[in-house]
């Protein structure tokens, strides 16, 4: 027979330790709850605890992606470029959790198995691993957005001989020094990872199925005197993402890409380009370039011809200039397109000859060509994932599906800040009514609204993970409220202020 499990009875069980459930843990046991935060990594990060590949960096500028609701560590805690790299990341979460001493509500290396809800006792009875059973009123899932990693459906990948990684889950341990290395996927993660290994290994391959539009992301080191001025304005840059609709901290201007003569055009499009930045130059130059085909192409073709200008090798260039429009995340790069002025990087246009299957000696493609590959890295993404839904009784969903499109880290600020509300409003209540569910019919007209914000979209004619289009078989969906950070706020705001009339006791 096996052993009693541990019981451990809380107010409120947060699933996940990384920027969502820091934040979750920090706001309820504030607020004066009983919380227990799990984690099946070995600390805190989430995101940033798994991916650690060569490269990881924040497309956010470094002042914006941490926390607002401490004013005295955004002024001292230290940092000193544009952007900021995975371990400097981790190393902030850290401190931010150690500095608030919310480590005594976590527990590490701890899986939540399967969770099931008793209606009697009005309470979430969630099995974990090592024979733990944590019994909780609230249940808050922190999992992320981007957590479960997708691979792609390619015949023979368990022959392949060599090494093979997934960068959600990278192996330190495998050389790439002087190693002949093909990569999948060149989204923003694929692009980080071949700028930084380039130089190191002998010879680096990207099969590339969608090129991209990528531009320069500004990274380096801040100059003298930038730090004190963003210190010195803080109030108010955080009065502006809070009242923006992308949360990025770039000028978001309304002025019509076709209003301009070309030459103007190309002015403001260079403008943009030499600061850096992908939100930067989606929404800085122009007003449009999501809305407008005709702005979106003008896009294009500045974005297409700075890929001739710095790709020297007209094959490669060719390979490189994506065919559809300027509509999918904006990347930013530290000099992707550079690399490809190396020797020691080649590239095989998927458009041209697709990839028939891996074999044991590295990629076979439809042109009968076997690739020979040391290494093999996916770097195909994730499987992408409300705040509440319709039958889950007190339980919540930090960065679930239609969330808002935005800087994320400000949006699971402003998702946390909701269920906590959510929480406190279920807490005042008598013990036999602590109980709170969204209505069915709020959760339909949430998602008909999300479907419907995103009409006239051009993200929505590109093939995206932000639509589920990555995860073959999958049938494409509406995965974020496109109404703007701002407008998603107001909505959660008059919830609150109107007595959460989306809610209702089961």
């Amino acid at each position: 027979m096996g052993s009693s499990p541990q019981v451990l009875s809380v107010d409120a069980l947060v699933v996940g330790a990384g920027v969502g459930g820091i934040y979750s843990t920090y706001r309820l046991v504030r607020a004066g709850l009983n919380v227990q935060c799990i984690d099946m990594a070995g600390d805190v990060g989430g995101t940033w605890y798994w991916n650690t590949y060569p490269g990881a960096m924040s497309d956010t500028e470094t002042y914006l992606y941490r926390y607002s609701w401490d004013s005295d560590d955004l002024r001292s805690y230290p940092w000193n470029r544009h952007y900021i790299y995975q371990p400097e990341i981790l190393d902030y979460l850290r401190h931010v959790v150690d500095k608030h001493n919310l480590r005594k509500h976590m527990r590490f290396l701890t899986e939540m198995q399967n969770a099931s809800w008793s209606d009697q006792e009005k309470t979430w009875v969630v099995s974990c691993s090592d024979n733990l059973v944590i019994r909780a009123r609230y249940l808050i899932n922190s999992l992320g957005l981007l957590s479960k990693p997708n691979y792609p459906d390619i015949p023979g990948i368990s022959s392949y001989a060599g090494k093979l990684i997934h960068t959600a889950r990278w192996d330190d341990s495998v050389e790439l020094a002087g190693k002949t290395v093909g990569i999948i996927g060149n989204g923003s993660t694929g692009v980080q990872v071949m700028t930084a290994i380039a130089p190191k290994v002998g010879r680096l391959v990207s099969f590339q199925r969608h090129p991209q539009y990528s531009v320069p992301s500004g990274q380096g080191t801040v100059p003298d005197g930038y730090r004190e001025q963003i210190n010195q304005n803080y109030d108010k840059i955080w009065q502006d993402v809070w009242s923006s609709s992308t949360a990025f901290g770039v000028p978001e201007v309304t002025d019509k890409t076709m209003d301009f003569s070309p030459e103007e055009r190309n002015k403001a499009f260079q403008r943009v380009w030499d600061q850096g930045n992908g939100f930067r130059f989606m929404f800085s130059a122009f007003g449009d370039l999501t809305t407008n085909s005709e702005a979106n192409e003008e896009a294009c073709k500045f974005l297409r011809s700075k890929i001739d200008e710095i790709v020297k090798d007209p094959k490669k260039a060719r390979a490189l200039k994506p065919r559809d429009l300027y509509a999918r995340r904006p990347l930013c790069d530290t000099g992707y397109y550079e690399i490809f002025n190396r020797d020691n990087v080649d590239i095989v246009d998927l458009r041209d000859t697709s990839i028939e299957s891996v074999v044991p000696e590295g990629i076979k493609t439809a042109d009968g060509l076997v690739h020979k590959l040391d290494v093999l890295i996916f770097a195909t993404g994730f499987d992408a994932i409300e705040v509440a839904c319709s039958g889950f009784p007190n339980m919540y969903i930090i960065s679930g599906p239609q969330g808002a499109f935005a800087n994320f880290p400000v949006v699971i600020e402003s998702e946390v800040d909701l269920v906590t509300e959510c929480i406190l409003h279920t807490e005042s209540k008598d013990k036999s009514k602590r109980v709170l569910e969204v209505k069915s019919e709020a959760e339909q007209q949430w998602s008909d609204l999300c479907d419907k914000l995103v009409e006239g979209s051009l993200f929505k004619t590109t093939a995206s993970w932000i639509f589920g289009c990555n995860v073959k078989g999958r049938k494409t969906s509406t995965k974020f409220f496109f109404g703007g950070l701002n407008q998603y706020r107001n909505w959660a705001k008059n919830e609150v202020a109107t007595g959460f009339p989306s809610f209702a006791n089961p």
